[in-house]
């Protein structure tokens, strides 16, 4: 038997998790919200969101409004009575009437340490901005985007050769299990939440495919955690022999060099030491154009890769 009426909002594959050990805990929602369904560009099928598939395959009435701005949406809210949302990524700023209607009102998962990388791209963000932490925190929602006061936070240190996509999944799984410590002691856990500094606060903007493009003329390190940042998606790529190669993996090194950025230093270890502005960066995954992503060694020999080859030039 459910301990609360909860309302879930959220859309893609970060509230799964959640999700799932609401519903272990005893905390499955009488309703989900997540945005309207997606047409597939090319077959022209309706994609349906993560969270969407979860509430269908466990029975969860599902609603996908255009806004919930609209007084007959909010009524529809209203008459599910519930007595928390609870949101993550859900990708609307929920309005004051929407954030009234719950007795414990709505709270959050965010996936940074708060008030730092609010907004929609904290997890890209962290990597690519070579931060050494992270983390989760549950916050109250107010009108504004992620500065209501904070619930509870929960730390992690970011390995060096973690990608977005790896920590996606880890700050998943550790919001998840935080969001339950919440949800056990809900009305003392409100009682002392606290205001964020707002002194403090940062914003991770959304990311574009044109960050993708490397810059050879960066430190290597730099371009390390943008390659990171980017992967999978959008993902980051550069021009060798007037073909877009993406580069999935790669890893810094500390070389001292007075080449031209973007040149082909060494081909050692079947791995393609490119220079950069200072060090260099080792490619060990590379997609060429039209073409499955391929270990360095493959495209080396696939493609006759000479040092003082150049990419981007």
């Amino acid at each position: 038997m459910n301990k609360y009426r909860i309302v879930f909002m959220g859309t893609p594959d970060f509230g799964v998790p959640a999700l799932e050990a609401m519903t272990l805990h005893g905390y499955q929602p009488v309703a989900i919200y997540c945005q309207p369904d997606r047409i597939n560009g090319r077959g022209r099928k309706i994609n349906y969101s993560p969270v969407k598939s979860f509430g269908l395959s466990h029975d969860i009435p599902v609603y996908q409004p255009d806004s919930l701005k609209n007084p007959k949406e909010q009524e529809k809210l209203k008459a599910l009575s519930p007595d928390l949302l609870v949101v993550i990524a859900y990708g609307k700023i929920l309005p004051k009437a929407v954030l009234d209607i719950p007795t414990y009102g709505a709270i959050n998962v965010h996936a940074s340490l708060l008030p730092k990388y609010r907004g929609a791209a904290p997890i890209q963000r962290v990597i690519i901005d070579g931060e050494k932490e992270t983390g989760v925190t549950i916050m109250q929602l107010d009108e504004g985007m992620d500065t209501g006061n904070i619930i509870s936070a929960v730390k992690m240190a970011i390995p060096s050769h973690m990608n977005a996509g790896e920590l996606f999944d880890q700050l998943g799984s550790l919001g998840a299990r935080e969001l339950i410590h919440v949800l056990d002691d809900l009305p003392e856990k409100l009682k002392h939440s606290v205001p964020q500094n707002q002194e403090e606060a940062s914003y991770a903007e959304k990311i574009t495919k044109d960050m993708g493009h490397l810059d050879w003329n960066l430190p290597a390190d730099k371009i390390d955690c943008l390659i990171r940042g980017m992967n999978p998606n959008p993902g980051t790529y550069s021009f060798y022999r007037g073909k877009r190669v993406k580069i999935h993996k790669a890893a810094p090194e500390a070389v001292k060099h007075s080449a031209q950025p973007g040149t082909i230093l060494s081909l050692a270890e079947n791995r393609i030491h490119v220079a950069c502005g200072s060090g260099a960066l080792v490619i060990s995954e590379i997609q060429p154009e039209n073409h499955k992503k391929m270990d360095a060694s493959d495209f080396i020999h696939g493609y006759q890769v000479k040092v003082n080859d150049t990419f981007d030039r």
